[in-house]
This record gives structure tokens, C-alpha cells and sequence, in this order.
């Protein structure tokens, strides 16, 4: 295969859908030469919000430290290779092409599925690759997720809430259950969840492995300073009394609980405190993108991937920390028909002067109108309707002016669309 052809093969995966359980992914990796153990230092990652902040946050620190660093996340924003990363460079186009073709005959004898698949190709490049660190992100809960057959050294779970109900239980206890059974003996359990039914499951999973668990907010805490775009202050203070102040490639300051699990789960590994500061402002290096990203100025253009209400309120939280530097705030807004749009569009609704409502590129999108009657309901002073993203952007620019501020939100493949096509007014980021 070349890459074209590899691509070609991994997307109509998706028509497997979702399908928990680890036996395919098992035996990918057998074809593979089991590369799940050859992953060096082990970051496993799971929760309902801010997995890919933590995420980046690791591995910008193992990098700044000199250690070898292997990075999975999803979705990708551009390109599928974003997906996965040693030391910020994206993997291969050749070298999906050639794990696509070794892995062709199993996945089309077990019905493995595109995630299964991609996360088989990304622990055979680290392995490979030899890193000294792996930073994988779960796809959807944890027990049966397909990332759930790495040794997780060190586990974080930053949060959790309600989401993919069908799969992983209705309730929160359940959810955090599934979520924390990727706790394995041996493991450092680090979350900010501290309490209620959340809690007692991740604490519940520590103690059967025997993990020492730590939580944010109980065992360290942090303060924060100042909050500007792209720029976030805090100080910490760590259950040891080390107490440091620090800055962060972010905006809000809901990402302060991110970051700290991430010092937390960092200072214990040995990393020291120039290489915590020096990765934590260089986030961008490893491909971390639209969470509030600024790509343009005059106006102000931000991107932002909120998908489900407890997200955009976040998103909202920190638009009200920097709301007065701008004059009017103008939303552009596209939303997957199976995610909840009106929860969403409710926490815009006390924000926004004006939102355009277009639709995704792919099938699965709400439609535009039906958005727009959410964004009514939800109290937004005038709302517009276009079909395409470019035309609704083009739309917000003719309408703000240079102290404005113009949010994109609701999806990744919002954002994905405009960054793929670079169409921002005034001058690049």
C-alpha cells in the first residue's frame, strides 16, 4: 500500500463502529511482535474531560527532560499521521502505509476496528522507534478500551462525567468504574476527581492493585495568577511542600488542574523543575491544537473543539476571564447530531452577541437549522445559518470588527476544516 491506499483501508473501519474488547487488539499485536511491552516508562490516560491537555502536558515535560517521548492521541485535527508522535513529529505517511499493509489480513480476518487498527500502528512505531516514554490516551472508558493492554506505569484520570452511556454504564459510578480498571499493579494512580461516586471507584481500583493513589486538590494544590491567551500563571504546591510558580502554554484556568496532575505525576518521575517549566511552554510542540487556540488577530479568531456541554462551559469559564479585552463575541458553531447540542449552546447562550450555525463535513452532522433554533432558544441575540464552514466564517469577518473576538467551536471537524484550509483573517499565528 502507499499511504493513500493505507488511508483509503483505515477509514471504512469506521463502519465496525464501536466495539469493546481486547481480544482483536490482541491480535494485531501479536502479528506485530507484541510491541506493548517494549514502551518504555508507561503514561496512561483516561477520563470524560481533559485527557488530551494532560496529555500534551506529559509529554512536553519528557521531552524538555531529553527522554524519548511516543504521543497517541485522537481525533486528529488535519491529518491522520497527527495522531501519533515521538517527540512532536508526526509518524510517517510511509510508515502507515507499511504497518497498514503487515496488519491487512488480520484486521480483515478479525473485523478489528479503525481505532483497534490505529492503536496497534502507534505501540509498534514506539516500539520500534525505541522511546523511553509512552503517552497514550484512552479512546472511550478504559476496562475494554483498546489502549487497555499497556502496562500503565503512571495512571491519570482527570475527570469524570456522563458520556458514551451506552457503552460504559448510565451512571457515574459505572463510568469511573470502567474508566479505572485501566489501574494495574504497579501503577501510580494521579486524578482530580475527590470525591463521590467517581472517587470511590478510582480509589476503590488503586487499593486492589495496591497503587498509590494521589489527588489534586487533597494532596497538592495550586493557585492561579494571571490568565491571558496562550498564557496561563498558577503556582502549585505538591504534598512533598514544594511550592513553584509556573506558566503554561494555555488559556483558562480550568486547564490549572491539568497541568498540576501533570507536576505531580512529573516531580515524582524525577523530572526536574526546568524541564516541568520549559515543557509546559512548549505545548505546541507537540501538535496540542484548538483547545481556545488563537490563529488570528484583528479580529481575534480562537479555536476551540468543545463537543459536550461540561467542555463549552469550560470554554465559556475562560472566555469570561479574557471577555474584557474584547469589544463583541461572535460564535461560530458546528455540532455532531449525536452529541448534545442544546446543553452545549445553553452555556453560549448568556455569551455570544451572534452565532453563524454551519454544518460538519461528514454525515453525521446536525443540521444547520436545527442548531440555529437551539441557538434561539438558548437566548443568542441574532443567529445566522450557512452550510459551509468557510462561508460562515466569511460571514462573522464581514460582520466584526478588529476588537472582536470570533469563537470556533462545537467539533473537531470544524476545526479541522478551517485549519486545513488556513482561511483566517488578519495576520497568522
Amino acid at each position: 500500500m502507499d499511504y493513500q491506499e493505507a488511508i483509503d483501508f483505515l477509514y471504512p473501519l469506521h463502519r465496525f463502529g464501536i466495539k469493546p474488547g481486547l481480544d482483536r487488539i490482541h491480535r494485531l499485536l501479536e502479528v506485530l511482535g507484541h510491541p506493548e511491552r517494549k514502551l518504555g516508562r508507561v503514561v496512561h490516560i483516561a477520563g470524560t474531560n481533559g485527557k488530551g491537555t494532560v496529555a500534551a502536558c506529559m509529554a512536553s515535560i519528557f521531552q524538555a527532560a531529553g527522554r524519548k517521548t511516543g504521543l497517541f492521541t485522537s481525533p486528529h485535527l488535519v491529518d491522520f499521521t497527527e495522531r501519533i508522535r515521538i517527540d512532536g513529529r508526526q509518524i510517517s505517511k510511509e510508515k502507515i502505509a507499511d504497518y497498514c499493509s503487515l496488519l491487512k489480513p488480520e484486521v480483515v480476518s478479525s473485523g478489528a476496528t479503525f481505532f483497534e487498527v490505529t492503536t496497534a500502528i502507534a505501540l509498534a512505531f514506539f516500539a520500534e522507534e525505541g522511546v523511553d516514554a509512552s503517552v497514550i490516551e484512552t479512546g472511550m472508558g478504559g476496562r475494554l478500551d483498546a489502549t487497555n493492554v499497556v502496562p500503565g506505569d503512571i495512571i491519570i484520570i482527570p475527570s469524570i462525567g456522563l458520556e458514551h452511556t451506552a457503552w460504559l454504564g448510565d451512571t457515574i459510578r459505572k463510568i469511573a468504574a470502567e474508566k479505572a480498571a485501566i489501574v494495574k499493579p504497579g501503577s501510580r494512580v494521579y486524578t482530580a476527581v475527590q470525591d463521590g461516586e467517581g472517587f470511590d471507584e478510582i480509589a476503590n481500583a488503586a487499593a486492589r492493585c495496591e497503587a498509590p493513589l494521589q489527588v489534586a486538590g487533597r494532596d497538592a494544590s495550586f493557585g492561579v495568577r494571571s490568565v491571558q491567551p496562550g498564557q496561563l500563571d498558577l503556582d502549585v504546591r505538591l504534598a512533598s511542600g514544594e511550592t513553584r510558580s509556573l506558566k503554561a502554554q494555555l488559556t483558562g484556568s480550568f486547564h490549572a488542574t491539568n497541568v498540576l496532575l501533570a507536576v505531580m505525576a512529573a516531580r515524582y518521575e524525577g523530572i526536574g523543575w526546568d524541564a516541568v517549566e520549559s515543557g509546559l511552554m512548549k505545548l505546541s510542540e507537540t501538535g496540542y491544537r484548538a483547545r481556545l487556540e488563537q490563529v488570528a488577530d484583528r479580529p481575534c479568531v480562537m479555536l476551540d473543539v468543545s463537543h459536550n456541554p461540561v467542555g463549552m462551559s469550560k470554554t465559556v469559564e475562560a472566555l469570561c476571564e479574557i471577555r474584557s479585552s474584547f469589544r463583541d463575541l461572535y460564535v461560530l458553531i458546528g455540532v455532531a447530531g449525536d452529541k448534545d447540542a442544546a446543553g452545549m449552546v445553553l452555556e453560549l447562550g448568556s455569551l455570544a452577541s451572534m452565532a453563524v450555525t454551519v454544518e460538519l463535513p461528514t454525515e453525521r452532522t446536525l443540521p444547520a437549522e436545527e442548531l440555529g433554533e437551539l441557538c434561539r432558544q438558548a437566548g443568542i441575540p441574532e443567529v445566522r445559518i450557512c452550510r459551509s464552514s468557510a462561508d460562515g466564517l466569511d460571514m462573522l469577518v464581514s460582520v466584526a470588527g478588529p476588537e472582536d473576538l470570533i469563537l470556533v467551536t462545537g467539533s473537531f471537524y470544524l476545526a479541522g476544516e478551517l485549519a486545513a484550509s488556513g482561511r483566517w483573517p488578519g495576520s497568522e499565528r
